[in-house]
């Protein structure tokens, strides 16, 4: 008997869920892969940076200061999961050129431009997020952006 085996699309959002039960953000949980031929080479939440006090003990500066979701970036303690997934790599000697991000949530524009210097060639997500500039940002650097619906299937607008 064959067993249904998820997709590489399937797995890769799957894992995506899973890192992001790590976040310290109090507003939103989101979960990134880097992956390159099939392999995962980083991995990252949305956080603090190292050291410092989570929002989860100390409260979120953003939900303070009553600054909508979306708007204002550098107004917040956290790194997204993205821009952690693509230090991480670094971290470690690791390039992320040519390689397939896969995240929980579409990048916002800071995440985006960082994500086309990265080299970094093709993005799956699963949620939207309200910055029309980072989709368009994108789109004009080529890069796929590919939104997968439940279970880890690409929507009506990827393959």
């Amino acid at each position: 008997m064959s067993q249904a085996r998820p997709s590489w699309t399937e797995y890769f959002m799957e894992i995506t869920a899973l890192v992001a039960q790590r976040s310290t953000c109090t507003r939103r949980r989101v979960g990134a892969v880097i992956v390159r031929d099939k392999r995962i080479i980083s991995t990252g939440y949305n956080g603090v940076p190292a050291g410092l006090a989570h929002c989860l003990d100390i409260g979120c500066l953003r939900e303070k200061m009553g600054i909508p979701s979306g708007e204002r970036h550098e107004l917040c303690r956290g790194l997204h999961a993205e821009q952690n997934a693509i230090i991480q790599a670094a971290t470690h000697g690791v390039s992320v050129a040519g390689s397939v991000l896969y995240c929980t949530n579409m990048p916002c524009v800071i995440c985006a431009k960082m994500i086309i210097n990265a080299g970094i060639e093709e993005i799956y997500y699963g949620e939207g997020y309200a910055d029309e500039l980072s989709a368009g940002m994108l789109a004009e650097a080529g890069i796929p952006l590919i939104q997968v619906t439940g279970g880890g299937r690409p929507g009506a607008d990827g393959a």
